[in-house]
């Protein structure tokens, strides 16, 4: 690459825009069965390059109906020549969908799953007997 590539060209995903717990009104963009719940940057940053796309992830940025909601993330959808780096996705629409499909599958979200599960089953050594006697 030559130099720093123009990222202020990217388009920009901020996570309440798949976030199924929000509300068209509140920024979400597609539609409530399709989003998933709570996304958050590292996990957009996570999916596109999972699907190969060049992205950059601003903490630093607020999104501007909430500004407590903060990160964004900036993604490269075409190369110069306007050729989408993934032929599967063309617009920010298709990527917004593909994104929410795949945070679910989260390898940070599968692991929280898979520990709450295996937690719960077997002996547990925390139970009583933590206490010291006086």
């Amino acid at each position: 690459m030559d130099g720093m590539p123009n990222i202020k060209k990217w388009i920009i995903i901020y996570p309440v825009y798949i976030n199924s717990k929000k509300t068209i009104a509140q920024g979400r963009r597609i539609s409530a069965e399709k989003a998933c719940e709570n996304p958050t940057c590292i996990e957009i940053g996570d999916c596109c390059s999972y699907l190969k796309l060049p992205f950059a992830i601003e903490l630093d940025k607020a999104y501007p109906r909430d500004f407590m909601q903060r990160g964004r993330v900036r993604v490269l959808l075409k190369r110069e020549d306007g050729s989408p780096y993934n032929p599967a996705i063309g617009t920010r629409k298709q990527l917004m969908l593909q994104i929410a499909e795949l945070v679910p599958k989260h390898h940070g979200r599968t692991k929280k799953q898979e520990a709450t599960a295996t937690s719960n089953a077997g002996p547990s050594k925390s139970g009583k007997g933590g206490k010291k006697k006086k």
